[in-house]
């Protein structure tokens, strides 16, 4: 049997060794394990998306001749709000470290009436990608930059003697006044490691570009590519501006690695590589699809024409096609879009046939139990009840819960959830919230101390909220 070390040479994988090594740890069952430590439940959810992940990789396996022939299975995610549909999306990019974009469908429109270019989508998404790389490459070249940006900082500190660069011998002694110049600056260099010189002020000549004080000749909706290249087309001719300002030798540093790190970084590069990675991975998730539905009944006019000129425009960007961005051109076709709607008041069905068609997955995501409430306050790294022991642990305040008072918290979001609208897990945050409103205010007065929260101070605190329903709809 071939393992996945002895692929097809023909294989046109060229990520590194060590990306290799992470994408490959990247089970089906240990990507549904990285997400169960954020969200609770949604379980097959949770399988598709992770099937959809290992089969990226799984077609970069494959014989040359077939990486463009397969395509990624689309995913369709039906569920009320709140229940994790953007959380598992969000979540699946960072583990992947894939670009990503989050949009809602009732933003745009079809061409010809007001609203955003379904293009903006990939151009957007590219534009994070540049980003990304940049962030990382800038890292990577972090160390090099604080090397020279230490030893401008010693030049500003102690000028270097012109024509003495060269009178040094190799073991450091030095003909005529240099030697002394050159001891100093060693001793300056250890002194600024150790931080001894924050009372020292030099003069630190910067760069900047003088950005157009024009108005936006293409603000409109739907032109802002056109905005963006023109805008930078006028800083790059007009002259540089420079900066002279008076500080101390740490904070001219900081300014200092940023410009050197910019300058190490090979911007072709970092185009090259923002571009495959869009391309072979990006991720694209789609909120609100159901409110650009139509069904039979509904009069074929006016805002219900767009609503499908919607789908009709998105169409070619989720079958595969060319997006021309300030970049350079993106192909869609491998992308993976993730599709979400609550689906109330239409069904799926109600999407165009061909628009059905480019989503093969569907996941019907459940509404969230009164267990449910109990696991999302408890379990998750970023549980609701972690966040706040941390934030008022800053002010020396420990605070408890008690297992019944979060049984009770449960109940009562569950209950509002019932009665009035159901958005889910974010019923939760404005219930803590406002549980905790009054202990948050008098925190800096009361600590150090420990606060217990117990099921009747729940009680006594939003039992009113739950009852009324014209206080509920503040509890948004």
């Amino acid at each position: 049997m071939t393992t996945a070390n002895s692929k097809n040479p023909t294989t046109p994988s060229t990520s590194t060794s060590s990306e290799r090594e992470y994408v490959l740890s990247l089970t089906p069952k240990a990507i549904v394990a990285e997400l169960d430590r954020y969200i609770i439940g949604q379980g097959q959810a949770k399988r598709s998306v992770a099937i959809a992940l290992r089969n990226r990789w799984r077609r970069l396996q494959a014989p040359a001749d077939m990486v463009d022939e397969i395509t990624p299975k689309n995913i369709l995610m039906i569920g009320p709000t709140g229940v994790g549909k953007t959380e598992i999306a969000r979540r699946l990019a960072k583990l992947t470290n894939s670009p990503f974009i989050k949009v809602e469908a009732s933003k745009f429109t079809e061409i010809g009436y007001v609203g955003r270019d379904v293009e903006s989508i990939i151009r957007d998404l590219m534009d994070l990608s540049v980003d990304m790389v940049k962030t990382e490459e800038r890292e990577r070249v972090a160390a090099k930059a604080a090397e020279i940006a230490e030893e401008r900082v010693l030049d500003l500190l102690l000028p270097t003697p012109k024509g003495s660069e060269h009178k040094n011998s190799s073991d450091g002694a030095a003909d005529g006044k240099w030697a002394p110049t050159k001891s100093t600056r060693n001793k300056l260099r250890n002194m600024l490691r150790n931080g001894q010189l924050k009372d020292h002020l030099i003069t630190l000549e910067t760069e900047e570009s003088r950005s157009p004080n024009a108005p936006r000749l293409f603000a409109s909706i739907g032109f802002e590519e056109m905005d963006k290249n023109l805008s930078e087309a006028m800083s790059s001719l007009l002259p540089k501006k420079t900066t002279v300002r008076k500080m101390d030798p740490y904070s001219a540093m900081k300014i200092i690695e940023a410009e050197e790190a910019n300058k190490l970084v090979d911007n072709d590069s970092v185009i090259t590589e923002a571009k495959k990675r869009v391309e072979q991975r990006g991720l694209v998730f789609i909120d609100e699809i159901d409110k650009v539905t139509q069904n039979d009944h509904e009069s074929r006019s006016g805002p219900d024409i767009s609503r499908e000129g919607v789908q009709r425009d998105l169409l070619p960007i989720v079958e595969g096609t060319t997006v021309p961005t300030r970049h350079g051109t993106i192909k869609t076709d491998h992308i993976l879009f993730i599709a979400a709607g609550a689906f109330h008041m239409s069904k799926p069905s109600d999407l165009m046939p061909e628009f059905q068609g480019r989503f093969p997955i569907r996941v019907e995501l459940n509404s969230l139990s009164k267990q449910d409430f109990v696991r999302i306050l408890t379990e998750p790294t970023n549980a609701l009840i972690k966040q706040y022991e941390t934030l008022l642990a800053a002010e020396e305040i420990e605070l408890e819960f008690t297992f019944q008072s979060i049984e009770e918290l449960a109940e009562m979001a569950w209950e509002v959830n019932d009665k009035h609208e159901n958005i889910g897990a974010r019923r939760l945050a404005t219930i803590m919230e406002k549980l905790l409103e009054e202990i948050s205010f008098d925190a800096p007065d009361i600590s150090p101390a420990k606060v217990t929260i117990t099921p009747e101070m729940v009680k006594e605190k939003l039992s009113d909220v739950v009852k009324s329903q014209d206080l509920s709809k503040f509890i948004l």
